[in-house]
């Protein structure tokens, strides 16, 4: 069995794997985005809120308006840091991505290696065979000359 073959089962192994951590990549960047997306209108939200000029008549109302604010930012803050938890879940996604990527280069350029070496040695055994050959057939003129005498 030819050597390099072997490697098919890992190559495929390993290009599976690299998909696999790439549609997980993909799936994180989705989410992250979403997130993104969250807090982008949490903000717009909060400011408009905020920068609203809005009539209060009563303390209550001012306090129902200070609360509602002070939500606001504490949700704000929440998705910050939840945006910032799944930019990390992205970044070692990335980082697994790389590496599966570099595992599955190192096992193609080995395989390759194994691939080049049988060929040198194949091509080293059909040359001998060819040389026999050539031999073989020189051999057999030259008896084939000696038996009818030289005459050609």
């Amino acid at each position: 069995m030819i050597q390099s073959k072997r490697f098919d089962p890992l190559l495929k192994r390993a290009q599976d794997h690299e998909d696999e951590v790439a549609r997980d990549l993909a799936e994180r960047q989705r989410a992250l985005d979403t997130h993104v997306s969250r807090l982008d209108e949490l903000r717009r939200y909060a400011e408009e809120y905020a920068g609203a000029q809005m009539s209060a008549t009563s303390p209550a109302q001012l306090i129902n308006r200070r609360a509602f604010l002070d939500r606001l930012d504490s949700a704000v803050a929440q998705q910050r840091k939840t945006v910032d938890n799944n930019r990390e879940k992205v970044d070692a996604e990335r980082a697994r991505l790389l590496l599966a990527s570099r595992d599955k280069q190192v096992l193609e350029q080995l395989a390759a290696s194994y691939r080049a070496q049988e060929k040198v040695v194949t091509d080293r055994r059909d040359q001998r065979e060819m040389d026999d050959l050539g031999a073989r057939r020189s051999r057999q003129s030259q008896r084939e000359d000696g038996e009818n005498g030289g005459a050609p």
